[in-house]
């Protein structure tokens, strides 16, 4: 008699990590197929949310980025616990995302103009803005002045850091003024807003860009949709808190689909940067 085996569906002998199912229209992906497409759905166009080192590989010329202050790391100046001590969230997050924190900033070209970046990871504690960030985006900026190049930011948080409280807010105030400082150099101010951007990072630096470019969908704004109707005391239209309602009402000036992202920075750096600024060379002689 022929052996017979028990019978097991063909997608049960598939490691898990090999799909994933879009939110959006549940479509199965193929994750190396995801990652092709830069963690955007073929079917329906959902961008799923990026590390910001993935980030920075996609925007950023080849070889090109030097990353500063990678060292830095929060503490814990309250003694904050909830259901868990802060430096426990904190160990915890360093070991899912490999960073120290949740903003990554430093030195790179894109296509072939030198400029000055800084990316949040989402994955750190919900890309939430403490000390370090703050100080991250503030020297992001600072560098960017001193270097006399374009500024880009691209923000995908939750807001404030509520485990560092007050010294949290004081980031908002400390990375406006040195986005002043550099707008009043005439420098540029480039501000991407990922899913989420939200809070006080969307109170704050998000939102101040010369140009704010939105991915597709992404929801944008300070406080939760319920939160917000609460507060005016009538309901608010649907989607009112995505990129689209935003780009219809001003708040943003685009939208771009993570493909077209790269070109679309370098096109606005070409009509903004500043003269002398044209390479990835032309600040060979500050670097340090």
């Amino acid at each position: 008699m022929p052996l017979t085996l028990p019978f097991r569906p063909r997608r049960e002998t598939y490691p898990p990590d090999m799909w994933t199912k879009c939110p959006s229209c549940s479509e199965m992906l193929f994750n190396k197929h995801l990652a092709k497409n830069l963690r955007v759905c073929g079917t329906c166009g959902h961008h799923f949310r990026i590390s910001a080192k993935a980030r920075l590989d996609q925007l950023l010329d080849p070889g090109t980025f030097r990353e500063r202050d990678e060292g830095l790391a929060s503490r814990d100046p309250l003694g904050f616990v909830d259901s868990k001590p802060y430096p426990d969230r904190l160990v915890a997050a360093q070991l899912a995302t490999g960073r120290r924190d949740a903003a990554t900033w430093g030195f790179g070209a894109l296509g072939g103009r030198r400029v000055a970046i800084c990316a949040l990871d989402f994955g750190f504690m919900g890309g939430s803005m403490g000390s370090v960030v703050g100080e991250k985006v503030t020297r992001a900026a600072e560098g960017a002045f001193v270097e006399h190049i374009p500024l880009i930011v691209v923000s995908a948080s939750g807001g404030a850091r509520m485990q560092e409280g007050t010294l949290a807010l004081m980031q908002l105030v400390k990375t406006i003024g040195a986005l002043e400082r550099l707008r009043a150099a005439g420098l540029p101010y480039i501000s991407v807003l990922a899913d989420p951007t939200t809070g006080g990072v969307f109170a704050s630096f998000a939102a101040l860009g010369d140009v704010n470019v939105a991915e597709p969908n992404a929801l944008i704004g300070f406080a939760g949709a319920r939160v917000s109707a609460g507060t005016i005391a009538e309901e608010l239209p649907p989607g009112f808190q995505r990129a689209e309602f935003l780009f219809s009402h001003g708040f943003v000036d685009r939208i771009v689909t993570r493909a077209d992202l790269r070109d679309e920075l370098a096109l606005l750096l070409a009509l903004l940067g500043p003269a002398g600024a044209t390479d990835a060379a032309s600040g060979s002689a500050r670097r340090g």
